[in-house]
């Protein structure tokens, strides 16, 4: 039982206000339905009815947990889990194996992710920022990527206008953000599947086998590189949050001169970002970078 939302939803009611169900559902990463049922039966009375109902679950797949999550790490449905488990003498629902699936995915992804938090020289995420659309004062049109590097403690960014997405282009944008960080490299950098680093036609079994010529880079470089898993938007959300703040750019259309002044805006807003306080760890990534310089491995251009 989610114990959180009751207990929102029982101060509404002390209160005697009527909660805003899609509000507390963003709140509490829910869905709104749940909030609901919860509030009205608050309102009825009728909250023993639901803890006693939800504190049957765990019994009932009692003996079947350990069947659940071995069939989960093969990335199997939670539909496909229900009717396996059935045919095994599980009496339950649909509902609540995948109400314990979820559970179960949510911790892990959050077990997978904590440990790239806070941990000065360990990690940084890439991205592209891609199809960008800008409109320059004498109404020439330019389409552009924006190559995204971010490091995961001081939260130090490098942002770079690319017109193409060639995988010379992720090297040589990689360098520059190696070198924007004072010359140093971490231990990991997170990608998202690119097919310029990510050779898809040579997975099996859902395992990421990077390119070849990708792969020989980093080595020499000196950093492990990682893919995303699809749909898990924790394992890259500090650069997914860093292309949601690029949008920033968009008050400079029709304030440009050309190719050139349009990279020197996106330079000199990349040093603004780095200058000014991040609200992730409350401080400013360009001091925050001088503590992670001290752990990141040096790095010499090839």
């Amino acid at each position: 039982m989610r114990k959180d939302v009751l207990e929102g939803v029982l101060r509404h009611i002390m209160n005697d206000i009527q909660p805003n169900y899609a509000a507390m559902a963003k709140q509490y990463n829910c869905d709104y339905r749940t909030v609901k049922r919860y509030y009205e039966a608050g309102t009825k009375g009728e909250v023993e009815q639901i803890k006693k109902r939800q504190s049957s679950a765990p019994l009932l797949l009692s003996g079947f947990e350990e069947i659940i999550k071995d069939k989960m790490e093969l990335s199997c449905s939670a539909s496909s889990i229900y009717y396996f488990i059935k045919k095994k003498g599980y009496q339950g629902g649909y509902t609540t194996v995948k109400r314990y699936c979820r559970n179960y995915r949510e911790k892990r992804v959050k077990k997978a992710t904590i440990r790239i938090e806070t941990t000065p020289g360990l990690s940084a995420q890439v991205d592209w920022k891609e199809n960008i659309k800008m409109v320059s004062k004498h109404g020439e049109v330019f389409y552009f990527n924006l190559f995204l590097y971010i490091l995961g403690y001081s939260r130090m960014k490098y942002l770079e206008v690319t017109f193409d997405r060639t995988q010379a282009n992720v090297f040589n944008c990689l360098v520059n953000a190696f070198e924007y960080c004072g010359n140093g490299v971490p231990q990991e950098i997170w990608f998202d599947n690119m097919k310029t680093v990510v050779d898809r036609s040579k997975s099996q079994f859902g395992q990421t086998v990077f390119n070849e010529k990708f792969r020989q880079f980093a080595k020499d470089a000196g950093f492990n590189p990682i893919a995303c898993r699809p749909f898990r938007p924790q394992t890259k959300g500090k650069v997914e949050a860093l292309a949601r703040t690029v949008n920033r750019l968009m008050v400079f259309n029709y304030e440009f001169e050309n190719e050139q002044e349009l990279k020197r805006i996106v330079y000199e807003f990349m040093n603004d970002l780095n200058n000014e306080r991040s609200q992730a760890v409350n401080n400013h990534p360009s001091k925050l970078l001088i503590d992670e310089q001290s752990v990141l491995r040096p790095f010499n251009r090839l």
